[in-house]
């Protein structure tokens, strides 16, 4: 995709995953959940949003609730899903399957939503490494789409950490925007800018959600 000035840019559409039983109860993190028959339904309208548009490539976290989101899109564009590590869920450790009212009296949990940037997951990861890793697959699949649209389906903390990269937003900051259950957010991607072009977008709010 040509960006402002003729310049060449690879347009990353960041979705979210779509809803999951243990949404907004319990932290999924990487074990498998599928999703939900409201999610599979989100993500069949997210699939009516991408028809038509030309994607170069679908990739996904291999979290299965990421990865059952991608295979609809993949199949309704008829795109071969590819599979990417460095999207995946953070490594909550043994907060995995924890509910969020147990986690609340955790000082570490407190910790961590805090103060990002330094403080870790128990046994798990850090935001900053969450972020290295995304950001470098972010960088890694606009080199070898250079001037294409990509569908990356992942996770609200992981998208929140490549916008942030690119807005240059600290990351204890990442509580004060929401990244909703199979949302789309844009980035476009130059060989030496970027530019965020949207944050948040619900099927609600796409004209091509009701197909």
């Amino acid at each position: 995709m040509w960006g402002e000035f003729g310049l060449m840019a690879t347009t990353f559409h960041l979705v979210r995953h779509a809803s999951y039983a243990l949404l907004d109860n319990a932290l999924g993190g990487r074990a498998p959940h599928p999703l939900s028959e409201g999610g599979r339904l989100q993500a069949a309208r997210l699939a009516n949003v991408f028809a038509g548009q030309a994607i170069a490539a679908i990739v996904s976290s291999p979290v299965e609730r990421a990865r059952e989101t991608a295979s609809v899109l993949a199949a309704r564009l008829e795109r071969k899903l590819e599979i990417e590590p460095d999207f995946a869920e953070i490594d909550f450790g043994p907060w995995t399957g924890a509910r969020f009212v147990d986690l609340q009296l955790d000082p570490a949990w407190q910790a961590w939503n805090a103060f990002r940037s330094s403080a870790g997951v128990p046994g798990g990861e850090t935001m900053l490494a969450v972020q290295a890793r995304a950001v470098a697959g972010i960088m890694r699949l606009a080199r070898l789409h250079p001037d294409a649209d990509l569908v990356v389906v992942s996770h609200a903390d992981v998208v929140k950490a490549v916008l942030a990269h690119f807005m240059g937003s600290p990351l204890d900051l990442l509580r004060r925007f929401e990244i909703a259950p199979a949302s789309i957010s844009r980035l476009m991607l130059f060989e030496a800018d970027a530019k965020v072009l949207a944050i948040n977008q619900t099927l609600q709010d796409s004209p091509r959600c009701a197909r």
